[in-house]
């Protein structure tokens, strides 16, 4: 198995039921969460040896950041503990035709305030096979645009693969900021997860005129633009209702476009955190080196399953996304 560094914000999520507003909420569902923390559990959870990289206060929040991650076995030698404030974030449970809605209060958290990098790099990516980072940490400030641009470079000269998930959130900054950031970053990366939305406004990329097979076009395109990427991927996802999608994974791979099957998510309990479910998927399937049909299969699922539990992490083992996938869903395992 793999050796992964991840590092980003981790946050304390609250969360309302089905059918109430915040304004109205007297109560919430408690979680931490946060992208790259989320795809450290998946592959601690599949096996890996994995570190998380942060900073929280050292308060009873920060203590129970630390007990959550290492309920699932993530590593937390490179958590700080410094700073005024956990992040927190509140979500909006989506219901039939109303989505769900996200309100960020992060502002001064111990991880936003950071100057500069406070980790001793050489540590950091000793012997690291993935360094896993994703946009929304450039988006905090200009501070951890720079601090991002210096840690995926050190990474790079460690010997590391780097891993990047655009996972643009309009809340944090804009398309332009984002663009010209990802300018910097996106040369220095071997693995990015990035869709048509991205490649249009965010890359540039001139919309897709044909008629078949879209995604393979803007992957190409991304491509071109960034010859050091081999791996990109993304999911289609068509949303029936909040509670009802369809979700299909692809990915782009020795110059190949692949495909999952179809998945029917109905009801969906919580897709907070799906994407970054089936990011540790496909990162799974590059450690341990299976066939590019076999990783889109696997990470889909993975995220499919992620669906059906509440908080943002995913919760299940490599082998239970297996037998997961070779049962078809809906079965009673016996």
């Amino acid at each position: 198995m793999g050796k992964v560094v991840t590092l980003g914000e981790i946050m304390l999520r609250l969360s309302t039921d089905s059918g109430i507003r915040i304004a109205q909420a007297d109560n919430f569902r408690a979680h931490y969460g946060g992208g790259e923390a989320n795809v450290a559990i998946s592959l601690a959870n599949f096996g890996h040896d994995v570190y998380f990289a942060s900073k929280i206060p050292d308060n009873d929040l920060g203590e129970g950041v630390v007990k959550h991650l290492k309920r699932y076995r993530v590593h937390t030698d490179y958590l700080l503990k410094a700073g005024s404030r956990l992040g927190t974030y509140y979500v909006e449970a989506g219901i039939g035709e109303r989505a769900a809605n996200v309100i960020y209060d992060r502002t001064g958290s111990s991880f936003a305030e950071m100057t500069e990098s406070e980790w001793q790099k050489e540590e950091l990516f000793s012997n690291v096979d993935i360094f896993h980072i994703s946009g929304i940490t450039p988006a905090l400030s200009l501070n951890w645009k720079k601090i991002t641009i210096s840690l995926v470079k050190a990474a790079k000269e460690a010997g590391c693969k780097i891993s990047f998930d655009i996972n643009y959130r309009g809340k944090l900054w804009s398309q332009k900021e984002a663009g010209e950031t990802m300018s910097e970053i996106l040369p220095l990366v071997d693995y990015c997860s990035a869709g048509k939305l991205d490649a249009i406004y965010l890359l540039g990329i001139s919309e897709y005129t044909g008629e078949e097979n879209e995604l393979a076009y803007y992957y190409q395109e991304i491509q071109k633009k960034f010859p050091n990427i081999s791996i990109l991927y993304s999911t289609k996802r068509n949303v029936l209702s909040a509670s009802n999608n369809e979700l299909i994974g692809t990915l782009w791979m020795n110059n190949s476009y692949y495909e999952s099957q179809k998945h029917l998510i109905n009801p969906i309990i919580d897709r907070v955190g799906g994407g970054d479910a089936f990011a540790g998927g496909v990162l799974h399937g590059i450690l341990v080196q299976n066939t590019p049909q076999e990783m889109i299969n696997f990470a889909t699922a993975a995220s499919a399953l992620k669906h059906t539990v509440y908080g943002d992490c995913n919760q299940f083992s490599e082998q239970e996304v297996t037998s997961f996938l070779l049962a078809g869903s809906g079965k009673i395992n016996r």
